[in-house]
């Protein structure tokens, strides 16, 4: 069974911002190539959520690499990855606990 990918709220936010901002800045090929990333992360989670290295923030949070600069948080059941939100690892790691745990605060 091939799992359905599910963006939260913050997460397409975030996504939608952030493929802005390399069209803006960078260029569309850019942006392409990051989509390109993205869907070949969200494959390889769809056939293998537990294949990434699971978080000591919340059990069951798992955190893929799409690039050097952006990681993604997840969770998964049966029929779902549930992707928590997408994150700049340059920025402060406590804004990261922050959206962890506000969005953990909501479920």
């Amino acid at each position: 069974m091939i799992r359905q990918v599910i963006l939260s709220k913050q997460a397409e936010k975030k996504l939608n911002k952030l493929l802005e901002y390399l069209e803006k800045e960078w260029s569309v090929k850019v942006k392409h190539d990051f989509i390109l990333k993205l869907d070949t992360c969200l494959g390889t989670i769809k056939n293998n959520p537990e294949g990434f290295t699971q978080t000591d923030m919340i059990k069951g949070l798992y955190k893929c690499s799409v690039t050097k600069q952006n990681t993604i948080y997840y969770t998964f059941d049966e029929s779902s990855i549930f992707v928590v939100t997408l994150f700049d690892t340059r920025q402060n790691p406590i804004k990261l606990k922050r959206e962890i745990n506000k969005r953990n605060r909501k479920r």
